[in-house]
């Protein structure tokens, strides 16, 4: 991500001859005991498949929808969880109705009519209402309104204004998401659309869209509004999906286009460098001025704030949304802690961009960022691999977090380097992992003990000292950093 500034019951099938009392002291858990997020998603079921059908009405901000939810208990359940803000209406699983409460502050807690047994499947339907931008969870209310619509875009939070989930990272799914809104806007999510849209009656059209590879909720994404659309096949067949607020202004709407436009090239050059493209389709969303406040990596179809076009064209934001198509949205966090797998990586690529573009080496950026962030800045008091919440988003997970992986390219040399990105997606593509598990395989590719580096790097809270430094007054930025700076301050919370 690039900052600029997410009754029902579970029906479970019951063996022949258990008696359901067996299963009535197990409950799921409220969480997933994530470190920084310890009530962010729910133990007990893994979920596989999402069918969010909704309505919405812009003038009102009214939602309304059924969410069917397909999952496999991983332990008896006599309860469960799920994280939603919006008041439901009822709760059925298992073709049951269950009984349903609220607990906390996103917490909506499904007694199934039956309990059910662990590897027992889960089919959960949930009818609902609300105003999204009337609920505050987190502390904060992450559903936009624009002008024109909505944008349901955010991290880590974003699911619970739109659609009940088990909302985190370690638990990825497939998705339909099919959104009713008034004849003349778009609704638009990720992945490709099944049908084209179909006007329903009373003034309302219907868009489809599915992803067909494993998803995050919050990569999860839709955007309602007025937007001009561009569409195009790539080499490979996969569909390329574009969308311009036609709110935007005539000079931000054209940076923005020859920034996005360029997706396909992009993302072939970046399959070449990290391996093949992991999703079914490409594209971006370049969202109202005002509206957005960041740029997200919203699997297959990125979102982006308009202020990053604000000084023209920027490929850079869109190499580092594009990056997290591999790293992040493929290969995800196991835990929040280890977000500089996903910044770090997507930052670095920002510099391989440059490098390929003779825009400015790696190594000239590298020089630039150790010179010029002083001695006692964040950047240096935060270990990226363990940053804490208030630093989640900040400097070290990704300036340093890039600066580790040009270290690491130093002492192992380019082959090694490329190799252990490559081998890094293919191993863990569509699942989750870890900053032991990243630094254990680089260690294993490349043969080096590689302890006193990762460790100066990831986990000391003070400046790496490197072989060489640099007076800041003696070094000039790259060509490139007009680009890069261009967003540079619109990265961090």
């Amino acid at each position: 991500m690039r900052r600029l500034f997410a009754a029902i019951v579970a029906t479970l099938t019951v063996l022949v001859g258990t008696p359901a009392t067996a299963h009535a002291k197990a409950p799921g858990g409220p969480g997933v005991g994530d470190d920084y997020y310890p009530d962010y998603g729910n133990s007990g079921y893994d979920v596989s498949h999402y069918d969010i059908r909704l309505r919405y009405t812009p003038s009102s901000d009214r939602l309304t929808g059924t969410t069917t939810i397909l999952a496999k208990a991983t332990q008896d359940l006599s309860r469960f969880n799920l994280d939603f803000l919006l008041d439901a209406s009822s709760v059925r699983v298992n073709n049951r109705p269950a009984a349903f409460t609220t607990q906390g502050e996103h917490e909506l807690v499904v007694t199934p009519a039956r309990p059910v047994a662990a590897g027992a499947d889960l089919t959960i339907v949930v009818q609902y209402a609300g105003v999204p931008s009337t609920e505050v969870g987190a502390g904060y209310t992450a559903w936009i309104r624009t002008p024109d619509g909505a944008l349901a875009v955010g991290e880590p939070e974003i699911a619970w204004w739109w659609y009940p989930s088990n909302d985190h990272p370690s638990d990825k799914a497939t998705f339909d998401v099919s959104v009713s809104v008034p004849d003349g806007l778009e609704a638009i999510s990720n992945g490709v659309q099944p049908r084209p849209p179909v006007r329903e009656t009373l003034g309302y059209t219907r868009w489809s869209w599915r992803s067909l590879k494993p998803q995050a909720t919050y990569l999860t994404f839709l955007a309602v509004g007025q937007y001009d659309i561009t569409t195009d096949v790539t080499e490979n067949g996969q569909t390329i999906y574009n969308a311009y607020s036609q709110l935007l202004e005539p000079d931000f709407r054209d940076a923005a286009q020859a920034s996005v436009e360029r997706t396909a090239e992009i993302t072939d050059w970046e399959s070449e460098v990290f391996g093949p493209y992991p999703f079914e389709a490409r594209g971006g969303v370049v969202t109202p001025p005002g509206t957005l406040g960041f740029a997200l990596e919203t699997q297959t179809r990125p979102n982006y704030s308009s202020a990053f076009f604000r000084r023209g064209s920027n490929t850079s934001v869109v190499v580092h949304e594009n990056a997290h198509q591999w790293f992040g949205d493929s290969v995800s966090v196991d835990e929040w802690k280890h977000i500089w797998l996903n910044e770090g990586f997507a930052s670095y690529a920002e510099w391989l961009w440059s490098e390929k573009n003779d825009e400015g080496t790696a190594q000239e950026i590298f020089d630039y960022l150790y010179a010029t962030y002083p001695d006692d800045a964040d950047i240096w008091t935060t270990a990226p691999a363990d940053p804490g919440v208030a630093q989640l988003f900040g400097d070290a997970v990704y300036d340093r977090g890039a600066m580790t992986l040009h270290q690491l390219r130093v002492a192992v040399g380019d082959d090694d380097f490329f190799e252990i990105l490559r081998t890094w997606v293919a191993t863990h593509k569509y699942g989750n992992a870890t900053t032991a598990e990243f630094t254990a395989l680089a260690e294993k590719i490349s043969g080096e003990d590689l302890d006193a580096l990762f460790d100066a790097w990831l986990y000391t809270p003070s400046k790496p000292v490197v072989a060489s430094s640099f007076a800041a007054s003696r070094i000039a930025a790259p060509k490139s950093w007009t680009a890069i700076s261009a967003t540079h301050d619109l990265l961090h919370r």
